[in-house]
């Protein structure tokens, strides 16, 4: 019984992140069109502000909303190895493939 019910919960932490989707901050896409760096991905106000945050709550989680296809979900993973390596345990971040053609990957905390 407990799997089933993870999993529901699952599918609901998913929806929920999926119907925000719209609103959320996004990664500017010119982050991409050169070499990255720390630096660089922290000067992304989004991904800045989602670390800060994220630290400030406990528990936490980020959720990197990105498009289908290889290069938005290149991106996205991209952007999960650079959160790990900026001090995000990477149990606490989530990809979900819910961004439109075309958009830029979104970021949100979920408390």
């Amino acid at each position: 019984m407990r799997p089933l019910r993870s999993h529901v919960a699952a599918l609901l932490f998913f929806a929920a992140a999926t119907a925000l989707a719209d609103d959320l901050p996004t990664v500017a896409p010119e982050l991409w069109d050169r070499p990255r760096s720390a630096r660089a991905v922290l000067e992304q106000p989004a991904v800045r502000d989602a670390i800060r945050a994220h630290l400030a709550a406990p528990g936490s989680r980020i959720v990197i909303h990105h498009g289908y296809g290889q290069n938005p979900l290149l991106q996205a993973e991209e952007l999960r190895a650079w959160l790990m390596t900026l001090a995000v345990d990477a149990a606490r971040i989530s990809l979900i493939n819910d961004v439109k053609p075309g958009e830029s990957l979104k970021i949100e905390v979920v408390k």
